[in-house]
């Protein structure tokens, strides 16, 4: 049985960031900062009390006779218990005989086009730490993103506006953005158990470390942009924060609605359809959350039984970092050309060139994990190159689509275009290609 080590850290990671952020509040209460004060702690209170109910939800300590585990939750110590049971039972694993164990079967890895299926004995302690491990790992995302990357950007924007970063603050920071990178690192995690459930996968140090590198650049790059931009143009920061949450809180439902399928009535037993109902608004808005700083590796699809899209769409990801990138590109844009004298003494167009570069560094680090260390590229239906190259190619189609439609079309200028685009877009203009009428 593997050491609980993901718990100890989510736990450390929780403790540690709450007592900075209630120091650093206390910090702006003597100076008489209670704007400051107040965001900090909403967020830091406001995830809190969402890992809590998290906690208690997974483990359905509502429906159990457990008033000093609810207690402790209402007192914001729910982790720190759990973190406490939860090494207790692996302590006390081989000193008790189990009354009963269960059987589980997993396939492995196929090997020359076959997949062996092993059968391995799972006794009631190791599927009461499963337990804690999979509560612990979706309560580090929700950390990450709903108290973490917003407490990040708030006090990078008053170390802008101060021009300075303070010990208190510095250390919120520097807790926050490992809270962040661990909680996409333990998302992508996640994303791969949940899409390949069947499988026995094992993630080799090497896709910890690439993916470590991924999320750190994707989401560092993610926020100095957000924190540039609205230095500059305070009143056009809302709606652009809240254009890109609309967007990908909508997105889900707009699936959903266009699939015609009944609404998810299996999430869990006890709750009513308006429960149901909150129960996935709280998950679409996590997922919006996520997709406001990086990419979702775990892609919702309120359709499924699981919630879950468990099919790679190479499609979807790159339009995302496309889009991302030229949005990125737009919001440093504006911020160089409506910058103050707050950076006078900053060179603007190297600061633009190295977030750039450390974005696209991001992506290199994503396709490196995709193409060379994922622990199940092998059950990939389709290479990650190939469905990059494919949907450059559809762009393509388009632009030229687009290009074509302002001047007249003719026989040369198709056999021009087909023969720029590929075999590809000579398949898909023999089927757009009007066919001769038949006379009789």
């Amino acid at each position: 049985m593997r050491f609980p080590s993901s718990i100890f850290v989510s736990v450390s990671l929780f403790t540690a960031e709450t007592t900075a952020a209630l120091y650093l509040s206390s910090t702006y209460r003597s100076d008489g900062d209670k704007i400051w004060q107040g965001l900090t702690l909403l967020f830091t209170l406001v995830p809190s009390v969402l890992v809590q109910l998290t906690l208690t939800f997974i483990h359905r300590d509502l429906s159990r006779d457990r008033p000093l585990i609810l207690l402790l939750h209402i007192l914001q110590l729910g982790p720190i218990v759990r973190c406490l049971e939860a090494f207790c039972i692996y302590g006390s694993v081989g000193r008790v005989e189990e009354p009963y164990v269960s059987i589980t079967r997993k396939k492995q890895m196929p090997r020359r086009g076959q997949a062996e299926e092993v059968e391995r004995q799972v006794g009631q302690a190791e599927g009461k730490l499963f337990t804690h491990r999979a509560a612990f790992a979706r309560t580090s995302v929700i950390q990450a993103f709903l108290g973490s990357a917003p407490q990040l950007t708030l006090q990078l924007y008053i170390c802008v506006l101060q021009r300075g970063v303070s010990i208190g603050r510095g250390t919120l920071m520097v807790i926050s953005l490992l809270s962040i990178v661990y909680g996409a690192l333990r998302c992508n995690i996640l994303a791969i158990k949940i899409k390949y459930d069947d499988y026995e996968v094992d993630v080799r140090p090497m896709a910890y470390v690439c993916i470590f590198l991924w999320r750190s650049f994707e989401i560092a790059t993610r926020v100095v942009v957000l924190v540039l931009f609205s230095s500059v143009l305070q009143l056009w920061v809302l709606p652009v924060v809240l254009l890109n949450f609309l967007i990908f809180f909508l997105y889900p439902w707009i699936l959903f609605w266009q699939s015609h399928s009944p609404f998810p009535e299996n999430i869990e037993k006890t709750l009513t359809r308006v429960g149901t109902t909150i129960v996935l608004c709280m998950l679409t808005f996590l997922y919006a959350g996520i997709n406001m700083f990086c990419w979702s590796a775990v892609q919702v699809k309120l359709s499924d039984p699981d919630l879950i899209n468990k099919s790679q769409n190479w499609y979807r990801m790159a339009v995302y970092y496309m889009m991302r990138f030229v949005e990125n590109a737009s919001l440093l844009l504006l911020w160089y050309i409506y910058k103050t004298d707050i950076y006078k003494f900053i060179c603007a167009p190297l600061l633009v060139l190295q977030l750039l570069v450390a974005y696209a560094i991001a992506i290199f680090f994503m396709l490196v994990f995709y193409q060379f260390c994922h622990p199940c590229r092998r059950l990939f239906s389709s290479s990650m190159t190939q469905g990059l190259w494919d949907c450059s190619s559809l762009l393509c189609l388009m632009c030229n689509s687009a290009s074509s439609q302002n001047r007249p079309i003719g026989k040369d200028l198709r056999r021009d275009t087909c023969s720029k685009t590929g075999r590809w877009v000579q398949g898909c203009s023999a089927i757009t290609a009007p066919q001769p009428q038949q006379t009789h």
